[in-house]
């Protein structure tokens, strides 16, 4: 059995600072794990990258060959991933063991986990090769400056975790930046009837009833809750290590060590 990662969350979230610091992390703690890189655009890394999909296809070959600008080259790239999960990426999967931790650091564009279904296709490859999955969306906390701004994150968090149908863990990162982190107490731990008030005081009337649904969507199904991440407390970066393991069943089918209390025989 193996655990896989899916980072994912908008452009600017961190995505790249995460999983250098949850590499430098389970490096002092003795735990190994591998970061693959999905971003064909990307180009300097402060981790090392165990698989590369520029290796496959690259977004500035693709800009320059098709005449595509960023997004669109960008979706091409990952749409040829898609075509060739069967051929390049098993091959670079038969390098792994099956008890190996993978942490896939995705590209930013939001459509690829919202509404097109190159990201779920991946994931379920994943799966079918005996990976345990985990999507870990990752929400700017300085975006986070008011309620309307919350239920946008929200909304998005759920569009991908209803879109990619995976274990889902939302981290609210960068919390090393805010500089009055009381501003973000309220979205951590949200009261139902604040934020409704608050919601109908910024729109207009005619809203309210849209206003009411959100609010109960995220209030009485408990769908949608973030885990803050400050990335200047191992504390912090433990914790939430710890719940991604939680949603892909880390560990749980190791064998357990049993010491053997039987007496010896007196001779």
């Amino acid at each position: 059995m193996g655990y896989a990662q899916l980072v994912i969350g908008p452009a600017g979230s961190g995505k790249s600072t995460y999983c250098s610091s949850l590499y430098q992390h389970c490096e002092t703690v003795g735990r190994t794990i591998h970061v693959v890189n999905l971003d064909p655009a990307a180009e300097n890394f402060d981790y090392p990258v165990a698989m590369d999909i520029r290796e496959l296809i690259s977004l500035d070959d693709v800009m320059e060959e098709l005449g595509l600008g960023p997004n669109g080259g960008l979706m091409y790239c990952m749409e040829h991933l898609e075509d060739s999960l069967d051929d390049w990426l098993t091959e670079e999967l038969d390098n792994y063991m099956d008890d190996d931790y993978l942490v896939f650091d995705c590209p930013g564009q939001i459509e690829l986990f919202s509404h097109v279904p190159v990201l779920k296709n991946f994931a379920e490859h994943l799966k079918r090769r005996n990976f345990n999955v985990c999507a870990v969306y990752l929400l700017d906390s300085q975006f986070i400056t008011d309620v309307t701004k919350f239920i946008s994150g929200c909304m998005a968090s759920l569009s991908a975790m209803i879109q990619l149908e995976l274990p889902h863990v939302n981290i609210l990162t960068k919390m090393d930046l805010v500089t009055n982190k009381r501003d973000l107490e309220d979205y951590l731990n949200p009261d139902s009837q604040i934020l409704l008030s608050q919601l109908n005081q910024q729109m207009a009337p005619q809203f309210a009833k849209l206003n009411k649904s959100l609010i109960d969507l995220v209030d009485e199904y408990n769908m949608v809750s973030f885990v803050p991440l400050d990335l200047r407390k191992e504390s912090s970066i433990k914790y939430v290590l710890a719940q991604i393991d939680n949603c892909i069943q880390f560990g749980e089918d190791a064998d357990v060590k049993v010491k053997d209390f039987d007496p010896e025989d007196d001779e």
